[in-house]
């Protein structure tokens, strides 16, 4: 038996009460399809901790509007056992959403099972940031696109500031992981968001990196300075269109020709013939991984594709420069919320052993 749960015309603060009484109502094994105007998972981790039953569900598409999911109601949870959100149907700016609202609702000593396709690593970084140590992190299993982690609130916090999107204390996160995850995340936040950073100091160097991958698209705010503690607070001010070095003619396109076929475009004076555009934001990340290694490992020399990404693939340009080393030429074409175009390309005359299909450093 299915129920159909249409929220797009209940107000907003009224959709937890509409949810649970349809969920009361279904007995095991029974589904409801919904329909809502924004994502509904933490009503449904809730529901989890409140009823003491355990629920799965799927989005039909990771990113399209109206939401549209289907809910099966399990069996109740044994004791002792937390309930699951499986956020591998989301798109990774949703997967970041969703489970910070979560950990902000949960009280002290409740947890919830977080079901990815890999490594939730910076998750860990953002939660520790922005709650400090009450963050429980255990992994239960590893690997194999299914990483399963108990997420848990061990005491009260005071959740998030209102004027701060996101906040990363990189003292607590390790050296190699800092840039990496700070690029990852901004790239997601929408224009006029902000991202906090805690530093033991200003943290110039990557100043440097924002001044030139985003150009004057970002303000830096330096709210406190302190021996050992300075706070430094980025917004996003608009949309970056295209990265200094990228050869764009007046057509937009970078092919040189002002026509608009986008056939070829330059890099460091290079010219790099595109061969097919790869759109990989409806595909799990560990999909896009490899698919894209396997595109670039068949490009002939001088030829490149343009990758089309929900979010800023920064961790994928430092994977390829560990592995390809300079056989690769990497340009930013349109970074815009929801919509990152990259070209990769492979420079004339190189020849280059396979790039590691394996896991990816950081999350992509």
């Amino acid at each position: 038996m299915t129920t159909d749960i249409d929220l797009r015309e209940t107000p907003r603060d009224a959709h937890r009460t509409v949810l649970f009484d349809a969920l009361d109502d279904a007995d095991a094994g029974e589904a409801l399809e919904v329909v809502a105007n924004g994502d509904v998972d933490p009503h449904l981790v809730r529901y989890q901790h409140d009823r003491e039953r355990a629920l799965a569900w799927a989005y039909s598409h990771p990113d399209a509007e109206p939401r549209e999911l289907r809910v099966t109601v399990e069996g109740p949870l044994e004791d002792g056992e937390l309930g699951s959100i499986d956020v591998r149907d989301l798109k990774p700016q949703r997967r970041h959403e969703v489970l910070l609202e979560i950990f902000d609702e949960l009280s002290a000593e409740e947890g919830v099972v977080l079901v990815n396709d890999h490594d939730p690593k910076p998750l860990y970084h953002e939660l520790r940031s922005m709650h400090g140590d009450v963050v429980g992190w255990e992994y239960a299993s590893q690997g194999a696109g299914e990483w399963r982690v108990e997420v848990a609130k061990t005491a009260d916090s005071d959740g998030r500031d209102d004027d701060v999107l996101t906040r990363y204390d990189v003292r607590e996160i390790p050296k190699a992981e800092r840039h990496p995850t700070i690029h990852h995340r901004y790239g997601m936040i929408p224009a006029g968001e902000t991202m906090e950073l805690v530093a033991p100091h200003e943290p110039r160097p990557l100043l440097g990196e924002f001044r030139e991958r985003y150009g004057d698209a970002f303000t830096w705010d330096v709210v406190e300075a302190e021996p050992g503690r300075c706070r430094v607070q980025i917004t996003k001010t608009e949309a970056v269109d295209a990265e200094p070095g990228v050869g764009v003619d007046e057509d937009g396109n970078g092919d040189g020709d002002g026509d608009g076929d986008g056939n070829s475009i330059t890099v460091e004076g290079e010219s790099l013939e595109v061969i097919e555009e790869m759109d990989v934001r409806d595909l799990p990340p560990a999909q896009r991984h490899e698919r894209i290694f396997a595109a670039y490992d068949e490009l002939s020399g001088g030829d490149g594709f343009v990758l089309v990404n929900d979010h800023d693939p920064k961790p994928l340009y430092h994977q390829f420069d560990a592995e390809a080393g300079g056989a690769f030429r990497w340009a930013y074409l349109q970074r815009d919320p929801g919509e990152f175009r990259v070209l990769i390309g492979k420079p004339d005359g190189v020849e280059s052993e396979p790039v590691s299909s394996g896991e990816p450093e950081a999350p992509f």
